[in-house]
């Protein structure tokens, strides 16, 4: 049986938890900071879980950080 592969992309993006949660930095905050208000800046700032259905479809794309 041939090895399934981890999208590339995802293993650039995301983390697991010892528990398998996943771990996800936030959106929206490469560029254009200008325009947003600082207490979204504030808000977004660190990393964050992503919910069960989001983890659902990350855990496709890396069938082997389980």
């Amino acid at each position: 049986m041939p090895k399934m592969k981890t999208k590339s992309a995802a293993k650039k993006r995301f983390k697991f938890t010892a528990t398998g949660k996943v771990i996800a930095g936030p959106a929206s905050k490469r560029h254009g900071m200008i325009k947003r208000s600082t207490k979204f800046i504030r808000d977004s700032a660190g990393t964050m879980i992503l919910s069960d259905a989001d983890a659902k479809i990350v855990k496709k794309y890396m069938p082997y950080n389980r």
